[in-house]
C-alpha cells in the first residue's frame, strides 16, 4: 500500500521558517519525481516545488529564493525548507509522487503564518 505522509506544518510569526517533510512507503521513492503543493482556504491547489529523480529542481516564483526542495533516497523523503514565510503562504500543503501517469498524494499538512 502507497502512503505519503506528511509533517512539520504549524503556526508561525511572518519571516519565520518551517520545514516540511514527506515519508513514503510502498513505492521505490528513488524512481519518482517529487513535487509540493499548496491550497489557500478558497483557492486552487498550486504548484510549489519539484525535485527529479536526478535532483534537478524547480520553484514557483513565488517560492524562489525563499523555499528549497530536497530528497533523502535512502530514506524515502522529501523536504520542503521554507525560509522568510510571509501571510500568503499560509495554505494545506501536500507531497505528489509521479510516475509516468501515476500520482499518489499526501493527506496533507497546515502551515498558518500570522502574527
Amino acid at each position: 500500500q502507497v502512503q505519503l505522509v506528511e509533517s512539520g506544518g504549524g503556526l508561525v510569526q511572518p519571516g519565520g521558517s518551517l520545514r516540511l517533510s514527506c515519508a513514503a512507503s510502498g513505492i521505490t521513492f528513488s524512481n519518482y519525481v517529487m513535487d509540493w503543493y499548496r491550497q489557500a482556504p478558497g483557492k486552487q491547489r498550486e504548484w510549489v516545488a519539484t525535485i527529479l529523480t536526478n535532483g534537478v529542481t524547480n520553484y514557483a516564483d513565488s517560492v524562489k529564493g525563499r523555499f528549497t526542495i530536497s530528497r533523502d533516497n535512502a530514506e524515502k523523503t522529501v523536504l520542503l525548507q521554507m525560509n522568510n514565510l510571509k501571510p500568503e503562504d499560509t495554505a494545506v500543503y501536500y507531497c505528489n509522487a509521479r510516475l509516468l501517469s501515476i500520482n499518489y498524494w499526501g493527506q496533507g499538512t497546515q502551515v498558518t503564518v500570522s502574527s
